[in-house]
């Protein structure tokens, strides 16, 4: 394909890319590595694969995160509309059956007319336009390359997965099924489809917190700092902080009632569930670096899960990232060669959505360099943090209203309506942006 756009990376921010530019026109050749080149913790060929939880997090427009979604929604985002259509009950959350979800992705792709989809590994940069969505997995020799040609790549934070449990092994008659404060979004969807909770006695909590404590973990190399997203620490790093910290984090009873006492348990594990089918659930708050055989032995403390069966144990990786903001436009555009653009976790943005809404901006971007994210809009604040965060520590950031202009005039102390009017002025602003891609899509799009 000549004059096409290269992406190197099929993951979230990858695939999401690759079909922005395909959707206006642009002939794409989107490279992926796997599996002729595998990493430590994917488990499928798939693009898009899902490797830590299947939470695509809140989908209420009153939280910036479901304010993303509705954004990208409104530009045809291939993550979101996937995600929608393989979704699994999770309350108020949009949470996904992973394998259904990464396979309607790849079908996606590999089915778009100007998509060539290759598999191998990219080790140098090709000639031309080029999105660098490699992730925080990128391997050593294009992270070489990157290197180079950033002039810095010793940026990182270690991230950690949750384990998975099969239902069949899950002990019903001590779990309860709710959300907390029955949260739900569909009127004909029973609240109490969402998780399964496992109720935990005070000592029971505190018998559970004494054995993570004293856990053996998995070693990491002794010549790195051991640096973890704040949002999103291993439970053993939790419960060193003190007794009562999962307590008051992950595990918070608040909002359940346990049927089978009538009474608010002192603690609860809840379980997501993980498929369509139900046969497979994950532990809420619980990722970790445990050696497989304490995780086993520690988690099977839980009631109702005496004699769990455990389809994945969890495991931590490294993510590594650019130092995007002396580096980046706000077009994820790399200042010194314009024609090269990164997305997903390697610019310091963290989460799935996260991840993908960068794929789409630089998608776009490429396809249609005088676009521009509006500050109002939660795509405009990730590009405004990606790009010009001054601060005095560059970190990984999720989608939040703290990274969005406030509002003008009397401030609400409502969080919820403060968060609706956010969010309102955030989909008008959008709006414009919204017009200039479909007239953009009608004109040159297949």
């Amino acid at each position: 394909m000549s004059n096409s756009v290269h992406v190197i990376g099929a993951g979230l921010a990858g695939s999401e890319a690759a079909w922005q530019l395909a959707q206006c026109g642009r002939k794409v050749i989107l490279h992926e590595m796997r599996p002729v080149r595998n990493t430590p913790v994917h488990r499928s060929n798939f693009a898009a694969e899902i490797v830590c939880s299947n939470s695509f997090k809140s989908n209420h427009v009153s939280n910036a995160s479901g304010v993303l979604k509705e954004e990208m929604r409104r530009l045809d985002s291939l993550i979101v509309r996937c995600a929608d259509a393989t979704s699994v009950p999770a309350g108020e959350a949009l949470a996904v059956d992973r394998d259904l979800f990464s396979a309607m992705v790849t079908s996606e792709l590999e089915q778009h007319p100007n998509i060539d989809f290759r598999r191998g590994e990219v080790t140098e940069l090709p000639d031309g336009d080029v999105i660098i969505a490699s992730g925080p997995l990128t391997s050593d020799s294009l992270a070489e390359t990157i290197g180079k040609l950033t002039g810095r790549y010793d940026l990182y934070f270690y991230d950690a997965v949750a384990p998975v449990i099969e239902s069949s092994s899950i002990d019903m008659s001590k779990v309860f099924r709710a959300s907390r404060r029955g949260k739900g979004l569909e009127p004909d969807m029973s609240d109490d489809a969402a998780y399964l909770n496992c109720p935990l006695e005070k000592d029971e909590y505190l018998a559970l917190v004494d054995a993570i404590n004293a856990a053996e973990l998995a070693p990491i190399h002794d010549f790195e700092d051991i640096k973890f997203f704040e949002a999103c620490l291993p439970v053993e790093e939790l419960a060193r902080r003190g007794p009562k910290t999962l307590a008051f984090g992950p595990l918070k009873p608040i909002g359940l009632t346990d049927p089978h006492t009538g009474r608010r348990p002192y603690a609860v594990i809840q379980l997501r569930q993980e498929n369509k089918s139900g046969s497979l659930f994950n532990m809420v708050g619980f990722q970790t670096r445990m050696k497989w055989g304490e995780q086993s032995r520690i988690f099977r403390m839980i009631p109702g899960l005496e004699k769990a069966e455990f389809v994945r144990f969890g495991v931590m990786h490294r993510n590594t990232y650019i130092h995007s903001p002396t580096l980046l436009t706000r077009n994820l555009a790399l200042r010194t060669d314009p024609r090269i653009r990164f997305a997903g976790q390697i610019t310091g943005v963290e989460g799935y959505l996260e991840s993908a809404a960068t794929g789409l901006m630089a998608g776009l971007s490429a396809a249609i360099p005088t676009l521009e994210f509006h500050r109002h809009s939660v795509l405009g604040s990730l590009a405004s943090y990606v790009s010009e965060y001054d601060g005095p520590s560059y970190a990984p950031m999720n989608a939040s209203w703290g990274i969005v202009d406030p509002l003008d005039g009397e401030r609400i102390r409502d969080k919820k309506e403060r968060g609706r009017a956010l969010g309102q002025r955030a989909l008008d602003a959008h709006a414009v942006l919204v017009d200039e891609v479909t007239n953009y899509r009608q004109e040159h799009s297949v």
